[in-house]
């Protein structure tokens, strides 16, 4: 039988050396696979943004999904809102990620009306925002850049905007830390990785995804002003939180 073109096999074989995680066309051909099998929940986290938009998006607003991807964020966005005056954006660095999701969209029988902007978060101008979405994209960023974007996108919501921020966290407690990463590799290894691929797949991201505890990152919000910040979503240590203006 012919291998799945789209299943993630980067890290089946031995590196020598293995190179720092990057989005590039490799990872952006099984990056729904790489990310299902290896953050437990993504998928009901995507799901509840959409619910999450019904009940906050009003009209004539705009919409941010910072840090795209693949646009199944906006996707799931764009299916569960009735207003047809919102702006829809997703922005990704990424030209790898971004041509994925253009044939995502291409592909739809209705092709949604998502706009997609090649750019670093960083210089995107938010304005007249009733949501943003910030999908496991901060961990990515510099510790030191954070609350710079944060406060950008603060100033560019609306009053009672929501922000929902996903990330990967890190707990102080070192038993209850090093039981979530044991639980996390019992959960990819029961998503078929192996112990050669979760290792390498770790030292891959060592250097780029840096994780932060809950805490900071509540603190950070409630610093740039935002009233009411909950966690609405956790599994091991993975967390979403929404941010209310």
């Amino acid at each position: 039988m012919a291998e799945d073109p789209k299943k993630d096999k980067l890290y089946v074989n031995t590196h020598e050396i293995v190179p720092d995680f990057v989005f590039d066309d490799r990872v952006a051909s099984v990056f729904p696979d790489m990310i299902n099998r290896s953050v437990p929940g993504y998928a009901t986290i995507i799901n509840m943004i959409g619910t999450l938009a019904a009940q906050r998006i009003r009209q004539g607003t705009c919409c941010y999904d910072l840090g795209c991807s693949l646009g199944a964020a906006s996707m799931a966005i764009h299916s569960a809102i009735e207003a047809d005056d919102v702006r829809l954006i997703g922005v990704d660095n990424s030209p790898a990620m971004l041509a994925r999701a253009k044939e995502n969209l291409a592909q739809c029988t209705q092709a949604p009306a998502i706009e997609l902007i090649c750019a670093d978060i960083q210089d995107v101008v938010i304005q007249q925002a009733s949501m943003v979405v910030l999908n496991f994209t901060l961990q990515f960023i510099p510790a030191e850049e954070r609350s710079a974007i944060l406060n950008k996108i603060y100033a560019g919501m609306l009053a009672d905007g929501l922000l929902v921020l996903s990330e990967k966290i890190v707990v102080p407690n070192d038993t209850a830390q090093q039981l979530f990463t044991e639980m996390h590799h019992g959960f990819k290894k029961a998503q078929g990785y192996s112990d050669l691929e979760i290792s390498q797949k770790r030292s891959a991201l060592e250097d780029v995804l840096i994780p932060e505890s809950l805490t900071a990152h509540i603190d950070r919000l409630k610093g740039v002003g935002f009233s009411t910040v909950e966690v609405w979503f956790q599994c091991f240590n993975f967390v979403s939180l929404l941010a209310i203006k």
